[in-house]
């Protein structure tokens, strides 16, 4: 879909660019989510900027961006409630050491067990958690709005207090006019990222225009000093830790899932190939660094890497400019930045999210099969009403069932009697664990011969209740004194089978070799 930069000139200057456009998107969301987590907007910056630079130096996924997500965030909310900030930087850095013990263990490739049709769920539902995210900058999100009182909306995100009539209209022609500029700009020139100009010709549109609306300023202040190094406040205690743990745990399975699901949508985009393993490890490293800087963790952002993708961020440069910037924004630009129409970043958002839906989806959902149809509606509907970890183990339990369930009716047994006095069963499709029942009624003991044969040539057994099934077929016949044998079977399953013994005939050339998964061969 994009072409890779073969001028390394070309290459520097659109990831220094483009690293510009993701820093100002970056100021808002990362403002929102520390809001949104219970902590001071520095908290969120500060995560922004070393989780950022961090997994931009030594990542897996060159070109992705990492910073405060909304998905950590509503996970923090109640661990601050309760226990303060102090607490969620001591989190942060377990979570981080979780992480790398996840890419030390070379866990990243269980990415690739994740089916189609959740990855297509889980870009739809991140899609629409990014526009529903935007809702709140079209009015105060501190107040409700009223009319939706004693309804099931209440409360809602979008019972808000929404902008009066010409603010809104301004508002949204902001919006518009940004959305038009990055739209259109592409066609007449490529010299800068059509977001970045967008920013830049509306912010000063607003500014000699005199125009009364947002500003970055209005949400909060982003002025800060250099981030400083500092021990969490909590007692080094097992209690503490009996706190702190399950938060570590749930936070770095939504980080690691989130960005190993987004290294691999930056992946099929730019058609290169990032490292799941080396990715668990450079987040691991970011957020325990960032505990100790007061930041509050992080992941990859979906939005801004799209962000950074379309503007022709490829190399690790693009994330380290963003980082950089931003520090830059919060030490010395502070007062310009908060000068940024907030539209013009919800223009940009709006963007991210038409590139980001994956529209094609809806054409095939009466295509594809119901499961994988189900699938992929189910998965953006909890990662919308939920989160995204549970959304994507939900997605991926589901696609398991279904295909347990459809494999369970594809083992088939051939029966016939033979000249000398036998009885052949020959078997085709998988024994595993849903179809054992299946398999055990294919079989009239009392009918066959005193010789059974059970041939596995064109069958396979893919787990230990495979194995225990077979186990149970042979004390059958041996206990109506039949002699049973089983052809090719493979060593690995004659070795634990306990039943069968001795009846096994051997088939030593056409036999299989293939392990199966069994706690029996620990």
């Amino acid at each position: 879909m994009f072409e890779l930069h073969a001028n390394k000139h070309l290459s520097i200057k659109n990831d220094v660019l483009s690293g510009l456009t993701v820093a100002l998107a970056l100021v808002p969301e990362a403002v929102a989510f520390a809001f949104v987590a219970g902590v001071d907007p520095l908290v969120g910056l500060y995560a922004a900027f070393m989780v950022g630079l961090i997994t931009a130096s030594i990542g897996g996924r060159p070109g992705m961006i990492s910073g405060a997500t909304g998905a950590l965030a509503v996970v923090m909310v109640a661990l601050v409630a309760d226990h303060g900030v102090q607490y969620l930087f001591a989190t942060v850095v377990l979570m981080g050491l979780i992480q790398i013990t996840a890419g030390l263990l070379k866990l990243g490739k269980f990415i690739r067990m994740v089916p189609h049709p959740v990855m297509l769920g889980f870009v739809n539902g991140l899609a629409i958690v990014i526009f529903l995210a935007q809702l709140s900058q079209f009015g105060d999100s501190t107040q409700a709005s009223g009319w939706l009182e004693g309804t099931s909306m209440e409360g809602s995100i979008i019972d808000i207090a929404w902008l009066q009539q010409n603010a809104m209209i301004t508002m949204l022609a902001l919006i518009a006019a940004t959305m038009a500029i990055i739209h259109f700009l592409p066609r007449f020139t490529k010299a800068i990222p059509s977001s970045l100009a967008a920013i830049l010709i509306v912010s000063l549109a607003v500014m000699f225009l005199g125009l009364d609306t947002k500003l970055v300023g209005d949400v909060a202040s982003i002025a800060g000093t250099f981030p400083s190094f500092s021990i969490p406040s909590v007692p080094f205690t097992w209690e503490t830790l009996m706190i702190i743990l399950p938060y570590s745990i749930i936070l770095a399975a939504i980080g690691l899932i989130e960005s190993l699901l987004t290294l691999t949508l930056i992946d099929e985009l730019t058609q290169t190939h990032g490292k799941g393993n080396r990715e668990c490890i450079g987040q691991g490293v970011a957020n325990t660094v960032t505990g100790f800087f007061g930041g509050m963790g992080g992941c990859a952002m979906i939005g801004q890497s799209m962000i950074n993708v379309n503007s022709g961020g490829r190399g690790r440069l693009s994330g380290i400019a963003a980082a950089l910037f931003l520090l830059a924004f919060i030490l010395f630009a502070s007062a310009l930045i908060e000068k940024i129409p907030v539209a013009a970043l919800v223009g940009v958002m709006f963007i991210v999210v038409i590139g980001t839906f994956e529209w094609s989806s809806l054409r095939i959902l009466g295509r594809v099969p119901k499961a994988d149809a189900f699938v992929l509606i189910l998965v953006s509907a909890v990662t919308v009403a939920t989160d995204l970890a549970i959304a994507v183990i939900v997605g991926v339990i589901v696609s398991a069932l279904v295909f347990a369930w459809e494999h369970a009716k594809h083992i088939y047994v051939k029966k016939h009697d033979t000249e000398d006095g036998s009885t052949i069963y020959e078997l085709e499709g998988p024994l595993f664990f849903g179809s054992t029942s299946n398999f055990l009624e294919q079989f009239n003991i009392q009918e066959d011969k005193d010789d059974v044969i059970i041939d596995f040539q064109r069958s396979r057994v893919c787990d230990h209740s495979g194995i225990e099934v077979i186990d149970t077929l042979a004390e059958r016949y041996l206990n109506a004194n039949k002699t049973l044998h089983l052809r090719h079977l493979s060593n690995e399953c004659k070795t634990l089978l306990k039943k069968a013994g001795d009846m096994i005939e051997v088939n030593v050339i056409e036999d299989p070799s293939y392990h199966i998964a069994s706690d029996k061969l620990d």
